[in-house]
């Protein structure tokens, strides 16, 4: 028998690509540098805000959305690895890509964290460069620019070259169900609430972050 099932929630996916479309714009705009940078800065207080609210919505989203459902221990990621996982291990994330995302959070928020406090002494200057010391500065800024970017590259290259191994040879679209937010399965699971009131909730969570993280911003800037 065939189910139909409600794995990732409409503020998931929409933070997923959220987020896909602001690392990109980060990447190009460090590149271009100049006047982009402007842009950059921007894309790096709005990958701030979607991190933020994902950290709230892995404690208050959706059933698979939510840490408890993908936080997995070493027991089970070395079975699900050998093949002798059990099948709802692989309704959310899997407990190999479980690590893929807790580590892409952590980069990220590191990225964005010494951003904040990166100088490249010709244009571009974050907020925090004033309230921490030059040696501070300068760890921040090598970070930044030579190993975050790096480590973050090969984050990404790496959850695509999962995700093309996933649909070549076991036949699992992982990005059509981050599109429509279903999966078809073999077996009955849960799935996620994705009600009106949950979007809502999820709404009110997003702009509340966001006001905080402006407000945060416009102070330290002022």
């Amino acid at each position: 028998m065939i189910h139909t099932v409600r794995v990732w929630d409409v503020p998931t996916r929409l933070f997923h690509w959220a987020l896909v479309v602001c690392v990109v714009g980060l990447v190009t705009t460090a590149q271009i540098g100049g006047a982009a940078m402007q842009w950059h800065f921007r894309l790096g207080y709005s990958v701030l805000c979607l991190l933020l609210f994902r950290l709230v919505w892995g404690f208050v989203g959706g059933y698979w959305s939510r840490f408890g459902a993908f936080l997995f221990g070493p027991g089970q990621v070395m079975r699900y690895v050998r093949g002798r996982g059990e099948p709802q291990m692989s309704v959310g994330h899997n407990p190999t890509g479980a690590i893929s995302v807790f580590a892409l959070l952590a980069i990220l928020l590191l990225q964005v964290g010494t951003g904040l406090m990166s100088d490249d002494e010709i244009a571009a200057a974050g907020p925090l460069v004033r309230y921490v010391s030059s040696e501070w500065v300068n760890l921040a800024t090598f970070y930044h620019t030579n190993v975050g970017k790096l480590v973050l590259l090969a984050l990404v290259a790496t959850h695509l070259m999962a995700i093309a191994f996933y649909f070549f040879k076991r036949h699992d679209n992982l990005i059509k169900a981050m599109l429509t937010g279903d999966k078809t399965l073999p077996f009955a699971a849960q799935s996620s609430d994705d009600t009106r009131s949950k979007r809502l909730l999820a709404l009110a969570i997003f702009v509340v972050l966001t006001g905080l993280v402006g407000a945060v911003v416009s102070r330290i800037d002022a």
